[in-house]
């Protein structure tokens, strides 16, 4: 009998990968085996890949194809775009989101979309509006917002399984982000070469801030998760599948049972590589309140309560998108 290493045991550490049918289509203990694995995954990792999904690979390929002809207009066009409340739609030029706590910005440009409100949402006039570079890219509004809703109705089905792990009604995660202001972010990380590779990296360790993230396969590779152990390890994905991960509303939310893994990506070993994303942050709407689930306390470590939009605002602020004398 071969003695396992310490190597071997780090080899054998994998992200979790779920079939969301299991879950949606499953029997009655495929549906709870789901559950316990997608906990299990978000505990131990932080983060699962997530297979047999409706956000179909046909919908992410065009959706790339517009986000390169955006990326590559002039930079004065991009810009018109640009400046709205906090980055929370539209354009963020390179350079400026930089990780919590870093002094150095991240080398990447975004687009930001959002949900589109009904007239009667006591939300209007809280959140943007979206703008669209329709003129610039046709078919970039209704790809966009497809791909929104697909994501939007994909999280809300794992937020259920959360909710039944956590021991809570259905209506508790669907309360919460009932007009939640869930960003679909486009990133463009573009050619290394020539920047600033010492000080800043592709996106700087950070954790999200919101309750979950879906991420669509990016073009390139890069992601790293910050193991239990302090090490780094790769997130590996396929076309078709979703990298899922918990953030920092989750763990304010469970007293840290379902922590924020912190991650980043890396720069690449070409430098002359590009590199495109596309994560969907789910948030609950603005006056939502982040306090410690009663089923969480004696396991977790609760945190003053606050509101999904004082948390919101008091993060773009420490991500450099909010000036810190505007809050």
């Amino acid at each position: 009998m071969t003695q396992s290493t310490a190597t071997d045991t780090k080899a054998s550490r994998q992200v979790p990968h779920l079939s969301f049918q299991s879950y949606t289509d499953g029997t009655t203990d495929e549906k709870q085996a789901f559950v316990n694995s997608l906990i299990a995954g978000l505990k131990d990792y932080g983060f699962i890949v997530l297979s047999d999904h409706p956000v179909y690979q046909t919908y992410v390929d065009e959706a790339y194809k517009l986000v390169h002809q955006f990326f590559e207009l002039p930079e004065a066009t991009k810009l018109a775009y640009g400046g709205i409340e906090g980055g929370q739609r539209g354009y963020t030029p390179f350079g400026k989101e930089k990780a919590k706590d870093s002094k150095h910005p991240d080398l990447k440009e975004f687009w930001h979309v959002g949900r589109t409100l009904s007239a009667e949402s006591p939300y209007q006039g809280v959140y943007p509006d979206n703008v669209w570079p329709e003129k610039e890219v046709p078919g970039f509004t209704q790809a966009f917002s497809k791909l929104y809703n697909l994501m939007d109705n994909t999280a809300q089905v794992l937020l259920d399984a959360i909710g039944e792990g956590l021991g809570l009604e259905q209506s508790f995660f669907r309360d919460m982000t009932h007009d939640g202001n869930s960003i679909l972010r486009t990133i463009h990380y573009p050619p290394t070469d020539g920047l600033d590779t010492v000080q800043s990296i592709r996106a700087g360790a950070h954790e999200d801030i919101n309750l979950i993230t879906l991420l669509v396969g990016a073009t390139d590779s890069g992601l790293q998760l910050l193991d239990r152990d302090g090490s780094w390890l790769d997130v590996h994905s396929e076309p078709g599948e979703l990298v899922v991960d918990s953030g920092d509303m989750m763990a304010r939310l469970t007293g840290g049972v379902l922590p924020a893994t912190t991650h980043r990506v890396i720069n690449p070993d070409l430098s002359t590589s590009r590199r495109y994303s596309m994560p969907y942050f789910v948030h609950p709407h603005a006056n939502a309140l982040l306090s410690c689930l009663p089923s969480c306390r004696e396991q977790g470590n609760p945190e003053p309560d606050i509101t999904a939009g004082e948390f919101l605002t008091q993060r773009l602020i420490e991500i450099g998108l909010i000036p810190a004398n505007k809050s």
